[in-house]
């Protein structure tokens, strides 16, 4: 049963005075008086075009909570009407000018200040917008990138106020500002929680302190706080609290002792003058109730390593020594047979800390390249916006390098030209010789490589010999003949691919160059400025038949791996396979979401998201013993007991095709990847009618045997009785970012962006393992018997 039975009443600060005010959403950003504002919300006459045919009038306006932008247009139908609107939180970027394919196609007709385009995360298309002048078009980009800003940088309290001013404005039917018991029910139904009867209407009872059946905006405010008081953060409190009232300084050291957090009085002082709102109890360095809630919600105790959100690891070694985060067939929306082809694709992966990206380069009309899937129904795409868009963006979030992987189909005229808009749009970004302090034939770090974009591909003139590895093929050659049922035989290469190179193109690989794999042997004698590409099926099974070998490879030189030829619908394999094997550059499908996107997400979350994860030394030296598919003993083996207990949610979303009236089921799974014998899944029992706040108490248990490549997934599911059970969320961390202690897990939605405010709260406890039990996967949930915190039930002296 959610609330108390204490009479509620308003909030008192330390001065004394109540705080009635309600939200005001505006405020909480920090943007009441800034002037791009007050022009999005008066609204703006835009012009919405989707060809140069299709262009039509549209009223854009920014709603008064801060975060909607509604683009007014006459459609009728709900879905349609979702669509009219978009949040702040939604958006990936805003380009001004003709950046985009469409307002390219009409640039001439158009003044080019007085576009803009909207472009969004996942698979939403964009939004091509003219404005009425060039200083309206500018403000609005402004507008939203201050927006954008502010709401990344809001506490979670702010992003709570935020969500309840955002349903409040739903359920007020009838746009009073204030709200009647049957408006009540309704956005019960809407934060997604079944209250009881008897209790809903006690609250609201309780709350109406006029008593004239309706809650004006203070009352409103006090009922939602009641609803998301937080009994769990209470439990914990009281259990340090040595008189259950307050934590004295003393207490507070002890709760950050077990957090294993710094323990000092000058920093539980800091905690206290930080997130104590009593002026009261701060003076008296005293922490109540109220402000430990505050600092439990903050960014503080995200589940996170906050050390690792920037670059703290060593970035001065080979490049082989790192995972880099990589795209396959980055130009693609959707799948690898009709899907459109677009630049928005490349801003979105290097927006999220990509650094290798591909090109599959054709001949196109009038001696100009284009980018595409060959032999498929797949749009074409001009090669040159390509390069100005990955030269405007490429830096924008790493500074460290970021690798152009060419499938080249053109001929030589058309090679030349490449290499020509290369140079000439990427200016001194582009690496065109060895740097003087690396070694020749070496491969320099990602810091002698910063800011510098280096070319991918084949650099002899004529193809070598024939090689039994499928490596010897592009990507793009194997995924033709794999669709076409056949094999790829080398003269069918030879045809389509090059017998020739153009030197201007040639000149142009310098430390990656695109050589066909002949064994191990053969390779280790190669430079490392040499690099192989791999299909998923045959990397699989050389770390399946030769896994030490072939780490040993991956600790020389780079490898690639790319999705099997027969993942049409731009499906994608596991990519920690593949990083147990050291492979360095394993692409997947951005565009395509899912448990491998998270991962993938999840390994390059820590340092800084540059897009370059430092391997685990024994995947970096040369004559490692270790093998992906037998740890036991050897280098790597550090086994851990890994405990997580799964306490409670908050703010769970419905999934946007369930019924208004519908309220979701939840439950968690908790999944460790890594090697083979880490790799597990366990999952609560599911909480009937509650996404608001659900609570399990649940405490799992799992041996890591190598912790330093494994990932640590939480899953949060609508249960279905008769289909497949919904995703409501997902967190993917490294082992080695997790943080111990009474932690917040910050959900994600399936395209990997913010979820707020729903989130997970856990307890994590790591522990050195002497001897290495047996995995034993348990099928069925370990419940704890009591839902006090995961800590001994003596009270301190």
């Amino acid at each position: 049963m959610l609330g108390s039975g204490k009479k509620a009443a308003p909030v008192k600060n330390g001065a004394g005075t109540s705080e009635s005010k309600s939200i005001d959403p505006l405020r909480n950003l920090g943007v009441k008086d800034d002037e791009d504002i007050k022009l999005m919300l008066q609204g703006s006459s835009m012009v919405k075009v989707r060809s140069p045919h299709w262009q039509k009038r549209r009223m854009l306006k920014l709603l008064d909570d801060g975060v909607t932008v509604w683009c007014q247009s006459h459609k009728t139908f709900s879905r349609a009407k979702e669509q009219q609107s978009f949040s702040i939180t939604e958006v990936e970027c805003v380009r001004e000018g003709c950046q985009s394919e469409m307002l390219r196609r009409i640039a001439g007709s158009v003044p080019e200040g007085r576009c803009l385009t909207v472009v969004f995360k996942g698979p939403r298309k964009s939004l091509d917008l003219l404005c009425q002048s060039p200083e309206e078009a500018q403000r609005w980009a402004r507008g939203i990138r201050t927006l954008q800003e502010r709401v990344e940088n809001m506490t979670q309290k702010e992003k709570l106020d935020h969500w309840i001013y955002a349903y409040l404005r739903r359920a007020d039917q009838n746009h009073d500002g204030k709200m009647s018991y049957e408006e009540v029910q309704t956005l019960l139904q809407m934060i997604n929680i079944d209250l009881n009867e008897q209790y809903a209407r006690s609250l609201f009872q309780k709350c109406d302190m006029s008593a004239d059946g309706r809650l004006d905006h203070g009352e409103i405010e006090m009922f939602c706080r009641e609803l998301l008081r937080r009994p769990e953060l209470d439990t914990v409190f009281a259990h340090y609290s040595a008189n259950g009232c307050i934590l004295s300084t003393v207490d507070l050291r002890e709760f950050l002792k077990d957090q294993g957090e710094d323990p000092s009085l000058i920093h539980a002082q800091s905690l206290i003058l930080t997130y104590e709102l009593n002026e009261w109890a701060q003076k008296n360095q005293l922490m109540t109730p109220n402000g430990f809630t505050m600092y439990m919600l903050s960014k503080e105790n995200c589940v996170f390593d906050r050390e690792h959100s920037r670059v703290y690891q060593d970035m001065s070694q080979p490049l082989s020594h790192y995972f880099i985060s990589s795209s396959h067939n980055t130009y693609l929306t959707k799948d690898q047979l009709t899907g459109e082809s677009s630049t928005e694709p490349y801003i979105r992966a290097m927006n999220h800390g990509c650094r290798c990206v591909e090109l599959d380069c054709w001949d196109g009309d009038g001696g100009e390249p284009v980018i595409y899937h060959g032999h498929t129904l797949t749009s074409k795409l001009p090669f040159i916006e390509v390069i100005e868009t990955i030269n405007e963006y490429a830096f924008k979030v790493s500074p460290y390098p970021l690798i152009l992987s060419f499938e080249n189909h053109c001929s030589v005229e058309q090679q030349t030209v490449m290499a020509k808009h290369l140079r000439s749009i990427l200016g001194d970004k582009l690496l065109t010789k060895p740097l003087d302090e690396v070694e020749p034939h070496c491969l320099p770090s990602p810091e002698a490589l910063k800011g510098k974009i280096l070319v991918k591909a084949k650099k002899e003139c004529v193809v070598e010999e024939s090689s039994s590895s499928s490596s010897d093929l592009s990507s793009s050659e194997e995924e033709c003949s794999r669709a076409e049922g056949k094999p790829k035989s080398r003269t069918d290469s030879k045809k389509q691919g090059m017998s020739k190179m153009s030197p201007e193109l040639s000149d142009l690989v310098v430390y990656t160059r695109s050589v066909p794999f002949k064994g191990f042997e053969q390779a280790d004698r190669k430079p490392a400025t040499d690099m192989s590409s791999f299909s998923e099926s045959d990397a699989l099974r050389h770390i399946k038949d030769s896994g030490k070998y072939f780490v040993r490879h991956n600790s020389h030189q780079l490898s690639r791996i790319y999705p099997s030829g027969q993942r049409l619908q731009s499906s994608n394999y596991n990519p920690q396979e593949m990083w147990n094997g050291g492979c360095q550059i394993v692409a997947l499908n951005f565009q395509t979401p899912g448990e491998q996107m998270d991962l993938n997400q999840g390994r390059f979350l820590p340092n800084g998201q540059c897009g370059y994860i430092l391997k685990p030394p024994f995947l970096c030296q040369r004559d490692t013993t270790f093998d992906p598919e037998n740890v036991g003993g050897g280098p790597g083996h550090r086994p851990v007991l890994l405990t997580i207990r799964v306490i409670s949610a908050q703010q769970l979303p419905k999934p946007e095709w369930d019924k208004p009236s519908s309220i979701v089921d939840p439950h968690v799974w908790v999944e460790t990847h890594g090697v083979p014998i880490d790799n597990n899944k366990k999952k609560t029992h599911r909480i009937d009618n509650n996404g608001f706040n659900p609570r399990w108490d649940c405490t799992f248990n799992f041996t890591i045997h190598a912790p330093d490549l494994a990932l640590v997934r939480f899953l949060v599911e609508d249960h279905d009785y008769t289909s497949r059970n919904d995703f409501l969320g997902q967190f993917t961390i490294p082992i080695t970012s997790l943080r111990t202690g009474y932690r917040h897990v910050r959900l994600l939605k399936v395209d990997g962006s913010s979820l707020s405010p729903a989130s997970l709260f856990i307890h994590v406890k790591i522990t050195p393992c002497r001897s290495s039990p047996s995995k034993s996967p348990s099928k069925s949930p370990a419940k704890s018997p009591s839902k006090s915190p995961a800590k001994s039930p003596a009270k301190k002296p």
